[in-house]
Formats: structure tokens, C-alpha cells, sequence
């Protein structure tokens, strides 16, 4: 039996450059941090028989690949060379469709947990790429690099994207102390929504693919603005990062119709009418969670808050990214 841990994650800056749509044309740059919240996967070779099962919101027992309605753990299996005999079992922190990566971590998590199973060595940025392939072009589902790197690392992690896909992986510069100090002012809230991001993420790249000025003029300026987070948090400069995050917010707004709506722009300037210098939504927007910077007394806050119907989320960053926590 094998067990995986692996990371969701929250982004701080360049959100949406990690599209294959907008790097392939102007390169690509992520700021983010895992948190511990976590995606548990657990594969077993059961002794009695060569049923294929696997477990999560449903549960499947089926005799042939083919019939495995989860599309990842489906096509996991199928490239890591497993037709039979496996038991897969995963539990979440976080539910899906709440814009924190939940299909790459359980994509990670089981490529992980595979590769440890058949004693088959593969590096963290090995499985990212085995993710994206998996997730990307062969379930051509539209997402980014992000996502399956963030799980794999996790930490206080950027990402340079070249245009040819190639991604180079480095910890950001920030002291355990500026750690501690952003993830206490950066505080995160669950807006009750959950949905599918493909929908906007689908429009942002045939947006930038016919090279709409506007889309393509913020995506832009939102790298710029994730370069500048960075060199804020690196220099322990971190109320820099609230105001970022307001205007990284009013430029995401432009990629499309679909990323806010009246509700959340009334909890947002609420959210700055007590104390935050700035936020934004997870993901693809739409829904999922919202992540404000609020520096100083946080006690009004997070009353105004609860008063929306929003519930926080307590967390710490992780620091450890995808891991084997068991193997017997």
C-alpha cells in the first residue's frame, strides 16, 4: 500500500500566463504557495483478484481499463502501463471546482503513488510533466502549467515558463520570518461557489489565440504585477502585496464577463471598506475562494466576513510539496 500527500495551492502573482495559449506566444511567470491542505491518494494491489477499483465521490469496480469513468485515474493507469489488479482510493481537504488545483493533485498524487508502487523512480519535476501531458494533451483539458507544478513543489514557489513549454523551478527568496508575516495577513475565504473552471479558462486562451488586444494587453500587465509581487515579498515588503493584488483584480476582471459577478464585487469592496489593501479569486474566478490581504487587526475583518456567509479557511503554507507518507 502506498499513500501520497499532496499540496493544494493558492496564486500570488502571473495567474493565467501559465496557459499554453499565452506562454507558447510571450513566455510565462507564476508566484504561488502551497498550503496544507492536501490531496490523499492511496493505491493497493489487492491479493484476491484483478478487478480495477477505484474510489472517490463514487466508487467503480470494473474488470477492464476502458470502463473506468474517472478520466484521470483512467488515463493515469493506462500510461503508467497498469491495466488490472490496482485499488485507488483519494480524500481532499477541499472539495473540487474551487479553483486551488484539485484535478493535479489528484493527477500528482496518483502518479506519485504509481511510480512508488512499481519502484519506478521519477523526479517531482518529472511527474508535473507526466500531469500536463496526462491533462493537457491527452484529456485536452485547458489547463495551465501551474497546476501540476504547485502540487509536485508546493513552497513559496515561482515558475519561468519558457514558450516551448520548458519550465524552470526556484524557491522564492523569502525568509522564514516574511513567510510567517504573509500568511498571516493574506486571509482566505470560501465563497459558497464551486464550478468548472474550463468554461473561462476556455474563452481566455481562443481570447488570446485571435489575440485580442484587451485580453492580451492584461495578461500582460498581470505578469508584470506577478514579477512585482515577488520583488515585494523577496524585499519583505509584503503590504506591497494587497495593493498588487488590487490591481492584478481589476485586470483579471477584463479577461472575461464570466470571472466576477455583482455579489462578489460587493464582497470585495466591502473587504476593502474593512481593512484589506487588496485580493483576489482563486483560479480561474467564477467561484471557489476568495484571498485577501489584510494587514493589522483582523477581528473586523473576518466579522464582516462571517456576516457575508463566507467561511474562512485556516492554513499554513507547505513547504514539502507531493510526498509518499506511507509505503508497506
Amino acid at each position: 500500500m502506498i499513500i501520497t500527500r499532496t499540496p493544494f495551492r493558492i496564486t500570488l502573482g502571473g495567474g493565467g500566463t501559465d496557459l499554453p495559449s499565452y506562454y507558447s506566444k510571450h513566455g510565462g511567470f507564476i508566484f504561488a504557495a502551497g498550503i496544507n491542505k492536501y490531496m490523499f491518494v492511496d493505491v493497493n494491489r489487492p491479493a484476491a483478484d484483478d478487478l480495477i477499483r477505484v474510489k472517490y465521490s463514487k466508487s467503480e469496480t470494473v474488470e477492464h481499463l476502458n470502463d473506468v469513468q474517472h478520466e484521470i485515474a483512467r488515463e493515469v493507469l493506462r500510461f503508467t502501463g497498469i491495466e488490472k489488479n490496482i485499488e485507488i482510493s483519494s480524500v481532499a481537504d477541499i472539495p473540487a471546482g474551487t479553483g486551488l488545483g484539485s484535478s493535479s493533485c489528484y493527477a500528482v498524487g496518483l502518479l506519485h503513488a504509481v511510480h512508488a508502487l512499481k519502484r519506478d523512480y521519477a523526479s517531482l519535476a518529472d511527474i508535473a510533466e507526466e500531469d500536463f501531458k496526462i491533462e493537457a494533451e491527452i484529456l485536452r483539458h485547458t489547463i495551465g502549467k501551474q497546476d501540476p507544478y504547485m502540487a509536485a513543489f508546493g513552497g513559496l514557489t515561482v515558475l519561468d515558463i519558457a514558450p516551448d513549454g520548458t519550465v524552470k523551478v526556484r524557491k522564492a527568496g523569502v525568509s522564514m520570518e516574511v513567510a510567517d508575516e504573509l500568511n498571516r495577513n493574506l486571509l482566505v475565504f470560501f465563497t459558497g461557489v464551486t464550478r468548472s473552471a474550463e468554461t473561462i479558462l476556455a474563452e481566455q486562451t481562443r481570447s488570446v489565440k485571435e489575440e485580442n488586444k484587451s485580453v492580451v494587453d492584461s495578461m500582460h500587465y498581470i505578469k508584470e504585477i506577478g514579477y512585482e509581487i515577488l520583488e515585494a515579498v523577496e524585499e519583505g515588503n509584503i503590504d506591497e502585496v494587497g495593493k498588487k493584488f488590487h490591481a492584478h483584480w481589476q485586470h483579471k476582471k477584463k479577461i472575461s464577463a464570466k470571472m466576477s459577478n455583482p455579489e462578489f464585487d460587493k464582497i470585495y469592496d466591502i473587504a476593502l471598506a474593512n481593512g484589506a489593501l487588496g485580493g483576489k479569486i482563486s483560479g480561474a474566478g467564477g467561484g471557489g475562494f476568495f484571498t485577501f490581504y489584510v494587514p493589522g487587526d483582523q477581528r473586523k475583518f473576518r466579522e464582516e466576513m462571517a456576516n457575508l456567509g463566507l467561511r474562512e479557511m485556516r492554513y499554513r503554507f507547505d513547504f514539502e510539496g507531493s510526498k509518499v507518507i506511507v509505503d508497506f
